[in-house]
């Protein structure tokens, strides 16, 4: 038996110290559940439950020029980081992300996956619309998101021709770890996006939350945004790093290609990369390859 002078001793143990690496793990709650935390919660979810249809309305409701402050004052907040070696003028590379009169092709935008709002907080960054290519999201986040939504199929011919399309439309948003990860890893990263362009610009995301995880693997993934909204404060950090064009990416594989942007993102986060996948994510947690 353990006694109370030896519970009162306890300390969290460093990530560094975990007989393995912790990268995959799954249930709602991000606090420790003691005695007072869970009445807390408790208290908590039916002020936030009408914080988070609130937030909904905001955001599906108005332009970005007003949803942004009003979103900030009831918790959700977003930085923005634009990292270029080309000039430390914040504004002018903003103005140059959202120009797009004369452009015969959208901008691609490589990101790695937090939550189910990466489209959106990158697209509040740029202040402008963006189009998300999803593995799998289920009716209602697609219904309850503001911004347009595609399916990939994964078939590599299939996917190629409507993401082609789509960039041909408008700017496009690409998670190529196809599933979210929660800890500070970046999932191996499918090349595909590497054929669609030359020009990509590597998007680094991270999410902090106070009560609730917006993500499950075992759970019901149509409630994954609204478990991330119905936290008193959730703080995303948006990091716009340095543009791939032409004379980076010539002469190298997708593969290459794939593997230096994980690799960028992971610096620019303080993230390490793994070569786990979707697949592995899913297997380990849920028994199944994440098919909704």
């Amino acid at each position: 038996m353990v006694s109370e002078a030896e519970k009162r001793r306890w300390r969290a143990l460093p990530r560094d110290n975990y007989p393995k690496p912790l990268i995959f793990h799954d249930g709602r709650i991000a606090l420790m559940p003691t005695y007072l935390i869970t009445l807390a919660i408790i208290i908590w979810v039916p002020f936030g439950f009408l914080l988070t249809i609130l937030r909904i309305i905001i955001a599906i409701s108005f332009p970005y020029t007003v949803s942004i402050p009003i979103l900030s004052y009831t918790g959700m907040r977003g930085r923005t980081y634009i990292c270029s070696n080309d000039t430390n003028n914040v504004d002018k590379i903003r103005e140059d992300l959202i120009k797009s009169k004369g452009k015969k092709k959208g901008t691609l935008y490589v990101c790695n996956h937090r939550t189910l709002l990466d489209p959106i907080y990158i697209s509040m960054a740029i202040m402008k619309p963006v189009t998300a290519v999803t593995y799998s999201l289920s009716r209602l986040s697609e219904l309850l998101a503001p911004l347009k939504t595609s399916h990939l199929s994964r078939n590599k011919e299939k996917d190629s021709k409507m993401m082609e399309m789509l960039l041909n439309q408008s700017d496009l948003v690409v998670c190529p770890e196809g599933t979210t990860c929660r800890e500070p890893y970046v999932l191996r990263f499918s090349p595909l996006f590497a054929e669609m362009s030359n020009e990509i610009i590597p998007v680094a995301l991270d999410a902090k939350v106070g009560m609730f995880y917006g993500t499950t693997a075992s759970g019901f993934k149509f409630l994954d945004p609204l478990f991330f909204l119905l936290n008193p404060i959730g703080i995303y950090h948006v990091m716009i790093l340095e543009k791939w064009t032409s004379a980076n990416t010539c002469g190298k594989s997708s593969i290459e290609i794939a593997n230096q942007v994980q690799r960028q993102i992971a610096d620019a986060l303080g993230f390490q990369c793994t070569n786990l996948t979707r697949r592995d994510k899913y297997m380990i947690l849920a028994g199944n390859e994440g098919v909704i």
